[in-house]
């Protein structure tokens, strides 16, 4: 089980974007990279492929390290994850709220 999912709330602690926070929109798990809505927005212009279309620019959010970032709570307390069993099943709590990570 993993300790960051897609949909989490999350704090940056490092970075141009600390103390920001925003909910996980996609993992990339291989190069141990997140995207978080709203977060690292980047601007892209696009050149014209055809001679009837014009150029675009394009905003998108840049991945950040999972290093760079941390799990919160909805009071915004970052916090580490801890793991614990429960009738046979594997559940996710805050380290120091111990409240469940829904």
């Amino acid at each position: 089980m993993k300790k960051i999912k897609i949909g989490d709330k999350v704090k940056i602690i490092l970075g141009s974007n600390k103390g920001q926070i925003g909910q996980i929109k996609s993992l990339q798990t291989k190069n141990n990279k997140i995207i978080i809505d709203g977060i690292n927005t980047k601007i892209k212009h696009v050149k014209p492929t055809k001679k009837d279309e014009i150029g675009k620019i394009i905003k998108f959010d840049g991945p950040i390290d999972i290093s760079n970032v941390m799990l919160c709570d909805d009071n915004g307390i970052q916090s580490k994850v801890e793991f614990i069993s429960k009738d046979g099943v594997k559940l996710r709590v805050f380290r120091k709220t111990k409240k469940l990570i829904k």
